[in-house]
């Protein structure tokens, strides 16, 4: 999986959002609001292929969390960036 192209997270008075840039985008009419986790995990990956497992890991590496509960959360994310569009499977 990996990000869109054209696709950049954003902070706006303390939010984070996925905002779409350029001419590519232009059906892309909303924003995609991220809490800080998922924000995190977007920084962490952009710009590169990875997994839910590369997710989860990131998540455990990062709070103190089980495996199974990151993969849990990181497959959550995942499925949102793929149904809103976002990213896509590599």
């Amino acid at each position: 999986m990996r990000i869109k192209e054209g696709f950049i997270l954003r902070q706006l008075c303390g939010e984070y959002i996925v905002v779409g840039e350029g001419l590519s985008q232009v059906n892309f009419n909303k924003m995609l609001s991220l809490n800080a986790s998922a924000a995190y995990l977007w920084e962490s990956v952009a710009e590169k292929e990875f997994t839910v497992e590369d997710l989860a890991t990131l998540l455990t590496d990062k709070y103190e969390v089980t495996f199974e509960q990151a993969l849990k959360d990181a497959g959550k994310v995942a499925e949102v960036w793929l149904r809103e569009g976002v990213a896509e499977e590599a």
